[in-house]
């Protein structure tokens, strides 16, 4: 799979842009501000209908206009599909395939794996649960669309439990009944949830240490630990167990929306005891690991995003990504950087075919 073409209209800084793109390696150069990043992000908007970078679709509209648009060919499976994403202010985001209208955003998650790295990664490791939760949820997502549906169905059953608990407490009311039968659901739902994220975490472990090996060449030991409470207790006991402390709280405590993955270097939390340089490893190897997770269960190679990421790494670590990505087999690769000279040497060593936006 591969990107044939761009065309952006009032979309962040640009007003209107057109890119035809190589198969292999395409790069955007130039100073801070002038777009690079926006151009990747508008690739990722395509494929996942949104950015990953403002989750306020609205401030995506270049500023003074009321609309965006963003257009891509890309090359799939021997045929074209034409994706289209647009939004104007105060309507739905629509997106189109073929010229055809989904009904729901989720039947388009999937058709395009891609993978991103970004100096905002660093999140993955600094902040909140629901920020690893999410990074699971859209690799598995993206190569099981029962998957994606399950968990949609959890978090509408969660949020109505949710507005019950809400509505009892302002009322001083209790129906164990109706209580019952949502919890019902989110057991339902919930271990089915639990179980494939049991599995993806089994067997994304292993790549994910060949990958860590490969940029890193040393011995530190680093793993990832899928924490959740249905490891010990069935969520249904666990909701029935919990509902006097989640009517004091008024919202559900328990549950597969509160697991979390645990990243160990040498077995202790890597946010508190590992150093940048570790870090950035940590979550390029984890990026590189979803590549190729992706690539073994989506039936198709993944697009791969790098932003900005030479300016946060030290030599060392570019090289053995670029002899991660110096590969026949890798598929189509966008990379930005605020350095002509040294963007240009990068994708020389690659030995691909290659093309240079200067912006």
């Amino acid at each position: 799979m591969f990107l044939k073409n761009l065309s952006l209209v009032n979309y962040k800084n640009f007003e209107e842009r057109q890119f035809e793109f190589d198969s292999k390696t395409n790069c955007f150069v130039g100073d801070n501000g002038k777009g690079k990043t926006n151009i990747l992000d508008a690739i990722y908007h395509l494929a996942f209908g949104k950015s990953y970078f403002n989750p306020l679709a609205g401030q995506n509209i270049k500023h003074g206009e009321d609309f965006f648009i963003i257009e891509g060919i890309f090359k799939l499976r021997d045929r074209n599909e034409k994706i289209v994403c647009s939004l104007k202010k105060g309507m739905k985001k629509i997106i189109k395939r073929n010229n055809k209208v989904y009904d729901r955003l989720s039947d388009h998650i999937g058709l395009l794996p891609l993978v991103i790295i970004s100096p905002a990664d660093r999140d993955l490791i600094l902040e909140g649960s629901d920020i690893r939760r999410k990074f699971m949820d859209s690799v598995i997502s993206q190569s099981d669309k029962e998957y994606l549906q399950t968990l949609l169905k959890y978090n509408k059953i969660l949020q109505q439990r949710n507005t019950l608990l809400k509505y009892f407490a302002i009322n001083h009311s209790f129906d164990q009944a109706t209580i019952s039968v949502y919890n019902e659901q989110l057991n339902g739902f919930g271990t089915s949830i639990f179980n494939k994220r049991a599995a993806f975490v089994e067997d994304f472990i292993p790549i994910f240490k060949e990958q860590y090996l490969a940029i890193t060449g040393g011995e530190e030991l680093v793993n990832i630990h899928y924490e959740s409470k249905l490891f010990s207790r069935d969520l249904l006991s666990l909701l029935e167990s919990n509902i006097e402390k989640d009517r004091a709280l008024q919202y559900t405590s328990v549950g597969i929306h509160k697991d979390d993955l645990r990243f160990e270097i040498e077995n202790y939390p890597i946010k508190k005891f590992g150093s940048q340089g570790q870090q950035k490893s940590f979550l390029i190897a984890l990026k590189f690991a979803q590549f190729q997770f992706l690539k073994a269960h989506a039936g198709t190679t993944p697009i791969m995003l790098l932003d900005d990421i030479f300016d946060k790494l030290d030599e060392k670590r570019v090289k053995h990504i670029i002899t991660l990505v110096d590969d026949e087999n890798f598929g189509q690769i966008f990379i930005s950087d605020t350095h002509p000279e040294r963007t240009e040497n990068v994708v020389k060593s690659i030995h691909q075919s290659y093309k240079i936006f200067k912006l």
